[in-house]
């Protein structure tokens, strides 16, 4: 498909040290450019389309890397744990939670929206925090597997995104803006869903941490929009020890279950995402890497794994 067939996408830059976002930032202010008013129009107070060329298009980042560095310089060391099912995440403490909110909605949302605003992108920073932009129940406990037994690990502060505040999104790309969203999510003060106390010794809210995968799949499912997933490698790979095994389109259950089947370690979460992106609504879900020239372009126009929503096995009756 060439680059003007998609009207809307979602960005996902991943948090790996590896990830180089400086392209993918000129990469997306190109795809907006010319869209959206300029400050000046704004400020008139001329009311104009916004969106005569370019793509409507909204960034959703990660940063595990940048909260690590910053755990580490504080003398805390970052603990990742294995669910049941394999997949690998953030245990995150209340201290941990301090550093990931300065991190995340500190630090990286804010380079990335001054990279943005310096490549020419009228761009505006949100945490999930922001607005409701994102909301769900908080999860206090989580199930792990430590020395091959399966445990309950409490005191953690995460959540799962229940829904999204797509009005909020809305509202700015109609006024030209490009907006640049990450964890933390907004969640009830309660646990796993239950109300707060009565007694009112718990808040009503509280920020959690929330998988940006998973973050930028429930965008990209609530807007209707292309999820482009930039990471590392060049796609999702039928041999993960081999580049030259890219798979590069999804279309069939059949071939659903080859690429879930071929998906380790960290790209088991990268395809987690794209089912739940294309179960939300999204049409379309690209893996693809961060550091090719015009990185978020070539995607759109077929490089990277392509997942279609036509890919997802059929819902049993």
């Amino acid at each position: 498909m060439s680059v003007d067939e998609y009207d809307r996408v979602v960005v996902k830059i991943g948090g790996a040290k590896a990830v180089e976002p400086e392209g993918a930032l000129a990469d997306i202010a190109s795809l907006v450019d010319g869209s959206a008013r300029s400050a000046d129009e704004r400020s008139s107070g001329e009311r104009s389309d916004p969106r005569e060329e370019g793509v409507e298009l909204v960034v959703v980042h990660g940063g595990s890397t940048a909260v690590d560095e910053a755990l580490e310089r504080m003398g805390m060391e970052p603990e990742y744990v294995e669910t049941p099912s394999g997949v690998v995440g953030r245990f995150t403490d209340a201290e941990t939670m301090d550093v990931f909110k300065m991190a995340m909605a500190g630090q990286v949302n804010t380079d990335l929206v001054t990279g943005l605003r310096n490549a020419g992108a009228d761009a505006v920073g949100l945490s999930g925090v922001d607005g409701g932009l994102l909301t769900g129940a908080r999860k206090s406990a989580v199930r792990v597997v430590e020395d091959g037994k399966r445990k309950i690990r409490r005191g953690d502060h995460s959540g799962r995104i229940g829904s999204v505040n797509a009005a909020l999104l809305e509202t700015l790309l109609a006024d030209g803006y490009t907006p640049v969203a990450s964890p933390p999510m907004l969640a009830d003060g309660g646990v796993d869903g239950q109300s707060p106390s009565a007694d009112g010794t718990e808040s009503r809210y509280v920020a959690v941490n929330t998988d940006a995968d998973r973050a930028s799949a429930a965008v990209a499912g609530a807007l209707g929009a292309t999820l482009v997933s930039l990471t590392d490698v060049e796609g999702v790979y039928a041999d993960p020890e081999d580049p030259n095994t890219r798979i590069e389109r999804v279309t069939t259950p059949g071939e659903y279950e080859a690429l879930t089947d071929a998906a380790e370690g960290f790209m088991s979460r990268k395809v987690m995402a794209a089912t739940e992106a294309l179960e939300g609504g999204a049409p379309e879900v690209v893996v693809a890497s961060a550091n090719a020239d015009e990185p978020v372009r070539t995607a759109l126009e077929g490089e990277g794994t392509h997942v279609l929503a036509s890919a997802l096995p059929e819902a049993e009756s």
